[in-house]
């Protein structure tokens, strides 16, 4: 049974920081891609930021390079994204998810977690 389930996220101010952490099992952990994703009020899911199945390659959306780091660590079968400078319009709800796949920057991620909120007040 494949689980995904996300955490680490809260209310923070504007220019603080927050660690998400996503932890998976049912499926080969260090074969998948995993990406972060992210979907505002009002506002489309996007791809947030991603990486290979070891780390060799990455993928960010430009408004969080310089901002945010995804990295993994394949023993604990998790993943995380480090968001620094947050800024109010980086509020969400962050989705962690996992596929075998070309392409980092796919939107049809096969394995979705719930989710966790991220809000930035200004």
């Amino acid at each position: 049974q494949v689980q995904v389930a996300e955490s680490g996220g809260g209310l923070v101010p504007s220019g603080g920081s927050l660690r998400l952490s996503c932890v998976a099992s049912g499926f080969p952990f260090g074969l998948y891609n995993m990406g972060w994703f992210r979907q505002g009020p009002g506002k489309e899911r996007e791809i947030v930021a991603a990486i290979s199945p070891v780390g060799t390659q990455t993928y960010y959306t430009d408004s969080v390079k310089g901002r945010f780091t995804i990295s993994r660590d394949n023993a604990k079968n998790t993943v995380y994204l480090q968001m620094n400078n947050l800024k109010p319009e980086d509020t969400a709800q962050y989705h962690c998810a996992a596929d075998r796949r070309e392409g980092l920057n796919r939107m049809d991620y096969t394995y979705w977690g719930q989710g966790t909120q991220v809000s930035v007040s200004s």
